[in-house]
Order: C-alpha cells, then structure tokens, then sequence
C-alpha cells in the first residue's frame, strides 16, 4: 500500500498580512522573494497571489533600476 502524500497549501503572505502597498524602497521584503542569482520567484514556488505577485514584480523592478537591488549577482 501506498502512502499519499499530501503538500501544504501556500499562503501569500501578503494577503494574511493585509498588505496593500508593496514598497519598492523596503530592500529587505523584497529580498526574500528573489533568488541568489538575482531572478525573481514565481508565484508557485513564492506561495503568493496573482495580484501581489505582479505588485511585487513592479516594486523589485523599480528598486533595481534605481539601484537598491542588482540585477545579478556577481561571482
């Protein structure tokens, strides 16, 4: 027999949180959603929602054209 596994549903956290601004200038926030290359996390694998996802994917944006965040990692 078999054992099903079952995966845990993921939240977005902003959502829980009740957060309706995502701040571009907030550097720490922002970094947990972006890998150690410097690509930003999908939604799959972030847990977060279709509207924060692409508030989110604005706010890094902005923040690396005005150089808060890079745009790659150097090796």
């Amino acid at each position: 027999m078999k054992k099903r596994f079952s995966r845990r549903r993921k939240v977005c956290h902003f959502c829980v949180d009740k957060i309706q601004d995502i701040d571009y200038k907030n550097v720490r926030a922002l970094k947990r959603y972006i890998t150690e290359r410097g690509k930003i996390l999908p939604s799959r694998i972030s847990g977060n929602c279709a509207k924060h996802q692409r508030k989110l994917t604005a706010a890094i944006k902005k923040s690396r054209n005005i150089a808060l965040l890079p745009f790659t990692i150097e090796r």
